[in-house]
């Protein structure tokens, strides 16, 4: 019963939309030409959008609605433009129109104006209405005050689509025209509501030292527009923005459909000090659609496993920690599963990877393949490197613990730590162990059983090449002055 009431009010909105299509005064409609869209994503949830249409002008002054545009414009960065008659064509000014027509709406407008209705029951109603939101609420001719339930209307009745109410977001132009007749316009505008990243998934083999990467742009569009044959372009980096982002309420509810993956070629180039990515074909992105595009494919790339022990604190410089013995035993005892490789033409890589999440699978014995992890990586220039977390090895366990703390004087102390390796794999593993000497900048290795690389101003890196079902063990002391 209540779906056949949404159907007959929807009838006569219907019904009231075409009478205030015959009733208002007509104004230029602008229809969009061949030449299509240019679409550029940014990273940030922004998007440039550039539409080519024509209009029929008059000599002087029009009144122009723009529609279809997104529901999530910026309205401040709109720029028109006549590529007809440039000079002689101005924009006078420009009003943008969101108040989308609704049964709520329609009711708040018509408050002190007359409507009818009918009930469920077939009973009708008409007189001024006093109120629209929670209950009906008409006054008739007599002065009677009558109170109708919502959920008891059937249908009711407007005689016109009130003012200000609109179907679909709008730009309003009032121009000035030098020269009468078909005008070629480009407008080009700012909104929110599309954002795309990049989703990469990496095949790893049975060795664990060659991986298969496709990377794929995955765009998500919630502007409340769709961009039909659009010339699509991406830009990958951050820009800087002078003002927070503009909302528009009650604008468009967020909602995503999945789209059908599709492989076109992208090419990719330097822009000012970002990354672009041209799809070399025109694409629709449907409003409320997330759409994937293959942008880069690589097979036999070179690519190496470790384990990383980091059991220490980070640097955190402080009166109280820096003083503290107890202070920098965490009890850690994961190590992490890390994946390494090359972005590099001669590693069959070598195109700028922008930020997104890498997914891995890997090869199983009977040829299936299983997910075994994933990481996100920022923007990644060509020849870098590329590094994954994937997970805490089952397998290899470490332990930390502090052997020895002294004070040598009011501003020096010295302290001893013994780390251990685990290894209960039929097979030798290579562990890098991370320390960061957290409790002052000034430092100095005293005393090692092993050798280590100093990799910045507070953290050094052991190497271990830890024997199947084996151990190894490092010591070391470092001194601190202040």
């Amino acid at each position: 019963m209540f779906k056949r009431r949404n159907v007959r009010v929807a009838l006569v909105f219907c019904l009231v939309l075409l009478i205030a299509t015959v009733t208002c005064a007509p104004q230029p409609r602008l229809e969009a030409q061949e030449k299509g869209v240019d679409l550029t994503v940014y990273n940030q949830n922004l998007a440039l959008v550039k539409e080519r249409r024509t209009l029929e002008l008059e000599l002087g002054i029009n009144e122009v609605a723009f529609q279809d545009v997104a529901a999530l414009i910026d309205p401040t960065t709109v720029l028109f433009r006549s590529l007809t008659d440039p000079e002689g064509t101005t924009v006078l000014e420009q009003n943008y129109e969101y108040d989308i027509v609704g049964s709520e709406k329609l009711l708040e407008k018509y408050v002190d104006q007359d409507i009818r209705l009918v009930t469920e029951d077939g009973t009708e109603y008409s007189g001024t209405l006093l109120s629209g939101t929670q209950d009906v609420i008409l006054q008739d001719a007599n002065g009677q005050v009558t109170v109708i339930k919502l959920d008891q209307v059937r249908e009711f009745s407007f005689p016109r689509l009130p003012e200000g109410l609109i179907t679909k977001p709008t730009l309003l132009w009032q121009l000035e025209a030098a020269k009468s007749g078909a005008h070629n316009i480009q407008v080009t505008y700012m909104t929110q509501g599309i954002n795309w990243q990049a989703d990469y998934v990496l095949l790893l083999d049975k060795e664990d030292e060659e991986i298969d990467l496709d990377g794929w742009i995955t765009l998500n569009n919630n502007s409340g527009a769709t961009y039909k044959d659009a010339k699509l372009n991406l830009i990958a980096g951050e820009i800087h923005r002078a003002q927070e982002e503009l909302a528009y309420p009650d604008v468009f509810e967020k909602r995503l459909a999945a789209g059908m993956p599709t492989t076109p070629p992208v090419e990719e180039r330097a822009f000012f000090e970002y990354h672009l990515y041209e799809v070399q074909r025109l694409v629709t992105v449907k409003d409320r659609q997330t759409k994937q595009i293959e942008f880069t494919t690589a097979s036999g790339a070179s690519a190496a496993k470790f384990f990383v022990y980091d059991a220490s604190q980070r640097p955190f410089y402080s009166y109280v920690p820096m003083t503290e013995p107890s202070y920098g035993s965490t009890g850690i005892r994961k190590v992490m599963v890390m994946l390494e490789f090359e972005n590099s033409e001669d590693n069959g890589l070598g195109i700028p990877l922008p930020q997104g999440t890498v997914r891995v699978y890997k090869e199983d014995i009977d040829g299936s393949t299983q997910f075994i992890g994933e990481d996100s990586i920022d923007h990644t220039p060509e020849d870098e490197k590329v590094r994954l977390y994937l997970g805490d090895a089952f397998d290899i366990i470490g332990e930390r613990k502090q052997t020895d703390f002294r004070k040598l004087g009011e501003r020096s102390i010295e302290e001893s730590y013994e780390i251990t390796i685990r290894n209960h794999k039929d097979e030798a593993a290579e562990v890098r162990v991370v320390e960061h000497m957290f409790r002052w900048s000034e430092w100095e290795i005293t005393k090692t059983t092993r050798d280590y690389t100093k990799t910045d101003a507070g953290t050094i890196e052991y190497r271990l090449n830890v024997p199947a079902d084996g151990e190894k063990t490092i010591e070391y002391t470092v001194r601190y002055r202040w």
